[in-house]
């Protein structure tokens, strides 16, 4: 089937299997191979993308159903040369070991601060606390989400 999607600003029109999910449509057909396939059975949070401005597992969602949504990937989280307060904290607190969880993290802290710009730590752990980190042990990522809100506030 032909298939077009919006993804990051930009249409890409592929000829698919109609059970292709998102998650492999996004690896596969177009190479933004920043959203990460960890589990495949929406276990693990990894595949994390936004659908519309809101965040769902990629990989249990089929393509098709994608059509006709705005779709951000981690590749599109920056503007330009410019990275998200969410991507720069991440680094400066030392929150990115393996890296495998990061655009996931990213998208949710991403989502989040779009929504609530003086989150509580609960509302911090609540965010992320469908995607599995093996590395970090979340404390550190947690503190980056909250240094990035109270930048973004400081911005403001």
């Amino acid at each position: 089937m032909e298939l077009a999607l919006k993804v990051n600003g930009v249409k890409y029109i592929r000829s698919v299997d109609s059970g292709i999910t998102l998650l492999d449509f996004l690896r596969e057909e177009i190479d933004l191979t920043g959203t990460k396939k960890g589990c495949d059975l929406g276990e693990c949070g990894c595949c994390t993308v936004h659908l519309d401005g809101k965040p769902v597992l990629s990989c249990l969602m089929l393509a098709v159903e994608a059509e006709g949504h705005e779709i951000t990937t981690i590749e599109g989280i920056a503007t330009g040369n410019q990275y998200h307060p969410v991507q720069t904290s991440l680094v400066e607190e030392g929150a990115i070991q393996c890296g495998f969880c990061t655009p996931a993290m990213v998208m949710n802290g991403v989502y989040l601060l779009s929504h609530n710009k003086k989150p509580s730590k609960a509302d911090i752990k609540e965010c992320i606390s469908g995607t599995i980190c093996r590395c970090t042990g979340y404390t550190k990522i947690e503190k980056a989400i909250e240094k990035a809100a109270q930048q973004m506030v400081s911005k403001a």
